[in-house]
C-alpha cells in the first residue's frame, strides 16, 4: 500500500478505538517499552497525543521517564518551514493547543537537536522493515536526520504491514517499533 493509502486506513481504525481501549494499549506499549535496553541515556525526546487523532496516549511512558529522572524532550512544529524545536518538559512548562490539536510549549529551555539521544516517533502506520507513515508533514524526518538519535522508537496500536510501497530515502527508518503485545527489532 501507499503512504496515503495507509493514512487512510489507520485513521480510520483509530478512529474506532474507544478511550478505554486507547488507555488499556497505551498502558501495554509503556510496559513493553520497560523491556528494551534504551534507559541508560540522558535526554528522551517524545510526543504529546493529538487526543482528535486517537493517537498512543504517552502519559505513561512519561511517569515511566520521571520514575527514571530522565531528561524529557517535548517540540514545538514550525508550519512555516516544517521544522521542530525542542524544550525540556518541566513543572513549570506551560503548554498550548495548536491550531492543529498538538500540544505544545509555549516557551522553556531549548534543547539543541544533538542533545537527544532517545526519540519517541508518533505514527500511523509502519512496515516489517521499519519504515513508517506519519500524517506526511515530514517534521519528524527532517528532525531525526538532523538529531541522529541513538534511538528512534516508533510507537503503535496496530502490526506492522508488509511493504510500504512509496517509501523513499528520506524516510528516516525507525530502530524499534513497540505495539502493546510486542516489539518489532530494525537493528
Amino acid at each position: 500500500m501507499t503512504k496515503a493509502e495507509l493514512r487512510k486506513k489507520y485513521k480510520a481504525l483509530r478512529q474506532q478505538l474507544s478511550p478505554t481501549e486507547i488507555e488499556e494499549k497505551s498502558i501495554a506499549i509503556a510496559n513493553q517499552l520497560l523491556q528494551l535496553n534504551i534507559w541508560n541515556y540522558q535526554y528522551y525526546h517524545i510526543f504529546l497525543p493529538i487526543t482528535a487523532q486517537k493517537e498512543i496516549d504517552t502519559e505513561f511512558i512519561l511517569h515511566i521517564l520521571q520514575g527514571k529522572d530522565k531528561h524529557i524532550v517535548i517540540s514545538k512544529s514550525d508550519f512555516s518551514d516544517g521544522s521542530l524545536s525542542h524544550y525540556l518538559l518541566t513543572d513549570q512548562t506551560k503548554l498550548t493547543l495548536n491550531k492543529w490539536g498538538i500540544p505544545e510549549p509555549i516557551d522553556g529551555i531549548p534543547i539543541p537537536n544533538n542533545k537527544i539521544d532517545v526519540v519517541f516517533v508518533p505514527l500511523l502506520a509502519f512496515d516489517k522493515q521499519g519504515n513508517r507513515v506519519g500524517y506526511g508533514k515530514g517534521f519528524y524526518d527532517r528532525f531525526l536526520s538532523l538529531s541522529k538519535p541513538k534511538f528512534c522508537i516508533g510507537l503503535s496500536f496496530f502490526e506492522a504491514e508488509i511493504k510500504i510501497n512509496d517509501a523513499d530515502m528520506l524516510d528516516i527508518p525507525l530502530n524499534y517499533c513497540v505495539l502493546p503485545d510486542k516489539t518489532y527489532n530494525f537493528i
